[in-house]
């Protein structure tokens, strides 16, 4: 398979066509090989328009979810982002063509491994990964730019919001499985712009307190 044309084909088809303009992202979705995130057994169907399974349960995002979130996000050169549900890794490998610095926490230390030496073969050497509740964030490493959190919940957690600088956004699906939104945050002045990205689905994100 000729996977270099199956992902330009991804781009034009599955991001473009559906309102994604941000060159950097594209750019990026361009970039980041999806059949390395994927199981082996999986790497022909890794330019579909869908999430696919990977290890304990978890997925891989479908490819335009990922580029619409990131694209929310407005990400800059020199960003430090932190990705909650790292996963695969595949989101926070595209994040890190954008940003300057980008911070994974994953719940299951399987997949934080699995994914941490994925990265490093690849060469993405501006991601640092963490097992933890993601929904308490990463305090050593805050403030953060831009928080993308790849998991579904109720409410957006407090302590993602008090890492975020000044002007920062997050981007995370909120509501319940059935009806879940994906929404931005931008942080101005004490208090935070919403904004509705329109209806997602995403598994949930699972705290310490409810694993």
């Amino acid at each position: 398979m000729d996977f270099a044309q199956a992902r330009e084909e991804m781009v034009e088809d599955q991001i473009l066509r559906r309102g994604v303009r941000d060159e950097s992202v594209l750019a990026a979705m361009r970039t980041v090989p999806r059949e390395a995130f994927t199981a082996p057994e999986l790497a022909d169907e890794a330019y579909e328009d869908r999430a696919l399974p990977i290890a304990e349960g978890q997925t891989i995002s479908q490819p335009y979810i990922v580029a619409a979130m990131v694209e929310a996000a407005r990400l800059k050169a020199g960003d430090r982002v932190l990705e909650v549900g790292a996963g695969s890794g595949y989101a926070a490998a595209v994040i890190s063509r954008i940003a300057g610095q980008v911070f994974g926490i994953e719940r299951d230390d399987g997949l934080t491994q699995a994914a941490r030496a994925r990265l490093q073969a690849l060469g993405y050497g501006n991601i640092a990964l963490a097992t933890g509740d993601g929904s308490r964030g990463w305090q050593e490493a805050a403030p953060f730019d831009a928080i993308i959190v790849s998991a579904g919940g109720l409410r957006v957690p407090e302590d993602l919001k008090r890492q975020l600088r000044e002007d920062g956004r997050l981007v995370m699906p909120v509501g319940p499985v059935h009806d879940q939104h994906l929404l931005c945050l931008t942080r101005h002045g004490g208090g935070f712009h919403r904004y509705d990205l329109g209806a997602v689905r995403f598994v949930a994100l699972i705290t310490q307190e409810h694993a």
